[in-house]
């Protein structure tokens, strides 16, 4: 039978889109699963800040009546006017080793940008940096985090013969974390400190933080800013992050290196334990005891693996050893809970600033991610 293309438009069609992952990596051991109710909210028009300049549909494959695919395509306006072209993006793309299916899933979207007056198509790319970004194209059997997304290998050689190339890659890399704060971190944090006024931030309670949330965020827009196709966060998208994950935070594993003159966050160091063996046995729902297995993850003694979630330095200050200080803090940290290694999760591969602080550690490359583009 021909592939047929539904549009996704009401509450049960897109939760039957979101399932849909789910349901095609049951029992994969690499796949971590989302949660449900998150990846609602970040695809609902009414409750994603995001939708303030974006647009977006939901496209499902049907086949002998059976879903056998999803992808959505994603207009991102203010991105399109900061890096000055006219983009259509790809996103929530998953599809059976079909052809047939993947030429017509890609279709609707490329239809639709056209329409739009689109004339490029990316992906995958998501409403802002805060979604899962790149297909994977290396790494395929290593376990994913909760910050990125696991696909068939069959999936880049779909997209790569639907006409696309690569556009930029990200590597990840596992960093074995060290038994003390190397010798060079530890002298080159003191000297920083010193020299520019800088002191190291911690928190006991959530309330504490929550005078820095949105200094926290600024300094992600600040120093995320000139990254490929990044969208800077808006008011309302900084408001709906800090009341998403302030509160999931484990405060002990935050470091702040804050001014001492204004208070002003300079420097942002953000992990958690791994949650992915959680979202594992969770399968996307919090209900009835999902939320008893990332509880488990979240503070377990038997979980060694980290997450680094966002490492960010402000753009006076790159380069000048703040991130030794964020490091020299944490490293400690890190041993008396007997964290053994961290995940950096996807870095740009052009990023060399980010990259040339793992010289100091023992690391492997050992997943890459890929954004492909296709002029339409």
């Amino acid at each position: 039978m021909a592939v047929k293309i539904i549009e996704a438009t009401s509450e049960e069609q897109l939760k039957e889109f979101v399932k849909f992952n789910i349901d095609l990596y049951k029992g994969d051991p690499y796949h971590v699963p989302g949660l449900i109710s998150d990846e609602m909210m970040t695809l609902s028009k009414s409750k994603n800040p995001a939708f303030e300049f974006c647009e977006a549909k939901y496209f499902m494959a049907y086949k002998d009546d059976a879903l056998v695919g999803r992808i959505a395509g994603i207009i991102n306006h203010r991105a399109n006017k900061i890096w000055n072209h006219e983009s259509v993006r790809f996103s929530f793309m998953d599809f059976i080793d079909d052809y047939e299916v993947s030429a017509a899933l890609f279709k609707a979207v490329e239809n639709w940008g056209k329409a739009k007056g689109m004339n490029i198509i990316q992906g995958p790319l998501g409403f802002t940096d805060l979604d899962h970004e790149g297909l994977l194209v290396y790494g395929f059997e290593e376990v994913a985090t909760m910050a990125t997304c696991y696909s068939y290998p069959y999936y880049a050689e779909h997209v790569e013969k639907l006409g696309f190339k690569k556009e930029q890659d990200w590597h990840e890399f596992k960093i074995q974390i060290p038994k003390e704060v190397p010798e060079r971190f530890q002298r080159i944090a003191d000297i920083v400190s010193k020299k520019y006024g800088l002191k190291v931030k911690k928190f006991k309670r959530t309330r504490e933080i929550w005078p820095y949330a949105t200094k926290m965020f600024k300094l992600w827009n600040e120093a995320y800013k000139p990254l490929y196709e990044y969208s800077e966060l808006s008011p309302k998208q900084i408001e709906y992050y800090i009341k998403m994950y302030i509160p999931m935070l484990r405060l002990d594993l935050v470091t702040l290196i804050i001014r001492e003159e204004d208070d002003a966050v300079v420097g942002l160091g953000l992990t958690l334990p791994s949650l992915s063996k959680a979202l594992q046995k969770a399968e996307g729902k919090l209900l009835p005891i999902g939320w008893v297995h990332l509880l488990k993850g979240m503070y377990s003694k038997s979980n060694k693996i980290l997450d680094l979630y966002i490492i960010g330095v402000a753009p006076e200050y790159q380069n000048k050893g703040v991130n030794a200080m964020i490091f020299a803090d944490l490293i400690p940290i890190f041993n008396k809970y007997g964290f053994v290694y961290a995940e950096s999760n996807p870095e740009l591969e052009i990023n060399t600033k980010v990259q040339s602080q793992w010289e100091s550690f023992e690391t492997q490359h050992h997943k890459t991610r890929r954004a492909f583009v296709k002029h339409l």
